[in-house]
């Protein structure tokens, strides 16, 4: 095919533009901070597929989900009386979501492409604050902030729920601290391979290591001494990242090879911080939860996301 000079310099042009477009495209910066519905009361946050995330609100059971690079998103559950959204995990291998219930006792799963109820079970009849959510391999553990148990859901290898769908409770011993009538066990992580939890509790401001067969728990050592107001946490290889939810910060801990011991290596904190509550990870950003939890809820109140640098 024959191409006249003028022809090949605009067919250069073309080819050209198209590439900057493109490079701008894949360049285009992430959202620092990412609106959320007003009035959503948000807690719990985890990531899916890509640069989807999702957000559960407390009082509602809800859940949103939103794209971190745009930060554009919609309600993909939608509000139901009587259930409660806290701490949520997103499972790869399924798609599901797993929700833990806070007051209500239950934990939900949904599907996370469609929102659809997969799901509900009941964990504990006793007052309890089911409150954050891990999964692993065979297992999807809860911690519950008002008794001292964690709760098991047992997971098929492929991560689809057996029947009968059921749950077991795990006491929970050792050095584990429990103090009644106050907000105990709250965020909690799991190692790679499962055989061991990490719980940080609220109360005492103490984390803990717990074996998921026996619930004994062991006391980490912490150089710092504790990790006051502890909420939800992030266990990134030998690194454990604890936000302290009115302290407007997050600890960056890093842990023994045997997690029997930590050293405060380091606090994030940023002047957008407004009691985060829980973290997620994307790249080398964190994204964090600003739960409000300093101001009176209201229909108008706003909520947001922060991204942070790890």
């Amino acid at each position: 095919m024959f191409i006249t000079q003028l022809g090949w310099q605009r067919l250069f042009l073309i080819v050209a533009l198209s590439f900057m477009i493109m490079g701008s495209a894949m360049a285009a910066p992430f959202s620092d901070i990412i609106p959320l519905p007003d009035g959503f009361q948000p807690e719990g946050i985890t990531v899916g597929n890509g640069s989807t995330f999702y957000v559960g609100s407390i009082p509602t059971g809800a859940v949103y989900r939103g794209d971190l690079r745009t930060g554009e998103g919609n309600v993909l559950v939608p509000a139901q009386a009587g259930r409660a959204a806290i701490g949520l995990k997103f499972d790869e291998r399924t798609g599901y979501l797993f929700v833990a219930g806070g007051p209500t006792g239950f934990a939900y799963i949904y599907d996370g492409k469609t929102g659809a109820e997969v799901a509900a079970i009941q964990l504990e009849t006793l007052p309890s604050f089911i409150n954050d959510v891990v999964i692993t391999k065979d297992a999807v553990y809860f911690t519950n902030s008002l008794q001292p148990v964690i709760h098991m859901v047992p997971l098929q290898n492929n991560g689809e729920l057996p029947m009968p769908r059921e749950s077991t409770a795990i006491p929970l011993r050792g050095d584990y601290r429990f103090t009644p009538g106050a907000f105990n066990a709250n965020g909690l992580a799991a190692t790679p391979n499962g055989k061991t939890l990490i719980i940080v509790n609220f109360a005492d401001g103490a984390l803990y290591q717990v074996d998921p067969e026996t619930g004994v728990a062991a006391r980490i050592d912490l150089a710092s001494g504790a990790v006051p107001n502890g909420d939800g946490i992030l266990l990134q290889g030998s690194t454990l990242y604890v936000v302290q939810n009115f302290l407007n910060q997050i600890a960056v801990v890093e842990l023994s090879a045997d997690f029997g011991s930590g050293t405060n290596v380091a606090i994030i904190t940023d002047t957008d911080f407004n009691v985060p509550t829980t973290i997620a990870r994307f790249g080398s950003s964190l994204y964090a939860v600003n739960a409000r939890f300093d101001v009176p809820p209201t229909p108008d109140t706003m909520y947001t996301v922060l991204r942070v640098s790890r």
